[in-house]
């Protein structure tokens, strides 16, 4: 298996107010890309300027960030012939790496403005090689730049960084210095999420860098509502026996965004669930739900988180009834 490192340059209206920003945000406008085998040693490398067909001004920031103008712009490829040369090259066998999900979302919105074949019609794994590195040297849940995790592994900076394939350079050097066990806490590209029930991911994730926990990615839902009253969404079985646990703590949301609960297994303790809400490129709602094992200091916050979000609720509620009130 190859391992594909990627990174993207992109150029974006100058104004916003474009109909096309709402499909096409973002235009990308270079790829860079190393190539390393399964022994991550370096085979080859890919890089193409693409000639803009969106916005044919760039954006400040742009200029700004890569140092590149129009005019060698005007001299590259298409973005569709570029994406065909670069199927092409990234082969069959192979895990997309990047510093961070944005550069993949970014290339299927592009893929999808042209109307070209998608690169999955389902979620699939890939690397984020930034949250890699979190796990590895940092405290897990941070997210660091990329010139930063170069200076802390001491890899000599001897190209300028802000092109995409010097981005893509850097990041496979730091993939090469992650341990292999790191690399099993893969992630997944949710630009399209699971079809059906049947085709709902679920996994557990241990290694020696994490405690185990597990993660869930539903089908998509017409709302939130209908999401939170499907039984496989909010039901918490134990990961490591698959028992299914009794709620200590319901189902609560500080934020409407984010659920919480904790059941407790007899043989593993007490489980923290939860779920995010997120909507899909179709529109559609869907959840990300992780569960992992909890102390029961961690319990005792999420008390405290419970009450909070009661006490704010019923004063919110208190404070309209009282406008309300008002206005009669």
């Amino acid at each position: 298996m190859d391992y594909i490192i990627l990174d993207l340059e992109w150029n974006q209206s100058s104004t916003g107010e474009e109909e096309v920003c709402k499909v096409l945000p973002f235009e990308i406008i270079e790829i860079g890309a190393i190539k390393l085998n399964d022994l991550r040693e370096k085979t080859d490398e890919f890089n193409e300027l693409i000639k803009p067909q969106v916005y044919h001004e760039l954006h400040n920031i742009t200029r700004k960030l890569i140092h590149i103008r129009m005019e060698q712009l005007e001299g590259g490829k298409p973005f569709i012939e570029v994406m065909e040369n670069f199927r092409k090259w990234w082969g069959e066998d192979y895990i997309f790496c990047t510093w961070g999900p944005l550069d993949l979302v970014e290339l299927q919105r592009n893929i999808r403005y042209y109307g070209l074949e998608p690169i999955d019609i389902a979620p699939f794994k890939f690397l984020d090689v930034q949250k890699l590195f979190s796990i590895a040297c940092e405290d897990k849940k941070s997210r660091k730049s990329l010139e930063y995790a170069i200076d802390f592994m001491n890899i000599e900076k001897d190209i300028p960084f802000h092109r995409a394939l010097s981005d893509a350079y850097y990041t496979a050097k730091i993939l090469q210095r992650l341990d292999k066990q790191v690399l099993q806490n893969y992630s997944f590209d949710v630009f399209h999420i699971p079809a059906s029930k049947k085709d709902e991911i679920g996994v557990i994730f241990d290694t020696c860098y994490q405690d185990p926990y597990f993660k869930y990615i539903s089908r998509g839902f017409d709302d939130k509502i209908k999401a939170m009253c499907d039984k496989t969404v909010t039901a918490t079985n134990c990961f490591l026996c698959n028992k299914n646990l009794r709620k200590k703590i319901k189902w609560f949301s500080p934020n409407n965004k984010h659920y919480y609960s904790v059941s407790y297994c007899d043989k593993h303790g007490y489980m923290k669930a939860k779920i995010r809400i997120r909507k899909s490129e179709e529109g559609l709602t869907y959840v990300v739900k992780t569960e992992k094992f909890i102390s029961e200091d961690d319990v005792k916050n999420i008390q405290e988180k419970q009450e909070y979000s009661k006490k704010h609720r019923k004063e919110k509620r208190a404070a309209k009834s009282q406008n309300h009130r008002k206005k009669i």
